[in-house]
């Protein structure tokens, strides 16, 4: 079989097949440590560990959050479907506070759309009560 060089995101696309796997591989595409990504998460480093060795999945609330992140999308972080590193190559040339704040707007926008359906969500129960 011959071998070929892959670039980074072929890398993703083809040795990554787990969750843990695709979450290490997008960590250290964004030069974070374990111990960087756990404290902006507010997880320990160890529990960061846990997801990559796929002894344990995340709560549900924390992968749009680890997405935002890493900046990969939430559907190849789950399933490794779809291009979900288009912007990680892009990551590098970019000072370190601008990828701060892009993970944490999109951690925001997260939240605010989860806000959102639940307000949607009271506002039917209370018309349906009256």
């Amino acid at each position: 079989m011959p071998t070929t060089t892959l670039d980074p995101i072929d890398h993703f696309a083809t040795t990554a097949p787990t969750f843990g796997g695709r979450l290490q591989a997008a960590r250290n595409a964004k030069g974070l440590t374990i111990a960087r990504l756990g404290e902006k998460l507010g997880v320990e480093a160890a529990k960061i560990e846990i997801w990559e060795n796929d002894a344990d999945t995340p709560r549900a609330n924390r992968i749009p959050m680890l997405a935002g992140l890493l900046n990969v999308s939430i559907i190849w972080l789950m399933t490794g479907e779809s291009n979900g590193t288009t912007h990680i190559a892009e990551t590098h040339a970019r000072p370190t506070i601008i990828n701060d704040t892009l993970g944490e707007i999109a951690q925001l926008k997260t939240t605010l759309l989860d806000a959102h359906a639940k307000l949607e969500s009271l506002e039917q129960r209370l018309q349906a009560e009256s």
